[in-house]
């Protein structure tokens, strides 16, 4: 078993580009209850990818660390408490 957790992201915003720290994330569209099917996004050994639900272009930036955001603001929070 794993402890790695897949961040979440989301465009509620509609930026044009989301840079995140992660390489691989889902990628949810909206906040529920709009968002589009939860897809998995794999950059590989790209910088860039889009998402095929929402066009949302993602960029890989190495100055941020795994799940944080630019805009931080898209970043899904757990909302368990």
């Amino acid at each position: 078993m794993s402890d790695h957790v897949v961040p979440h992201f989301h465009n509620d915003a509609g930026v044009p580009v989301i840079e995140i720290g992660s390489q691989e994330f889902m990628c949810v569209g909206a906040n529920p209850p709009f968002d589009h099917p939860h897809v998995f996004l794999d950059l590989g050994n790209d910088n860039e990818i889009i998402c095929p639900y929402c066009s949302t272009l993602y960029r890989f930036a190495a100055d941020l660390k795994a799940g944080e955001a630019r805009p931080p603001e898209c970043v899904v929070k757990d909302k368990v408490a």
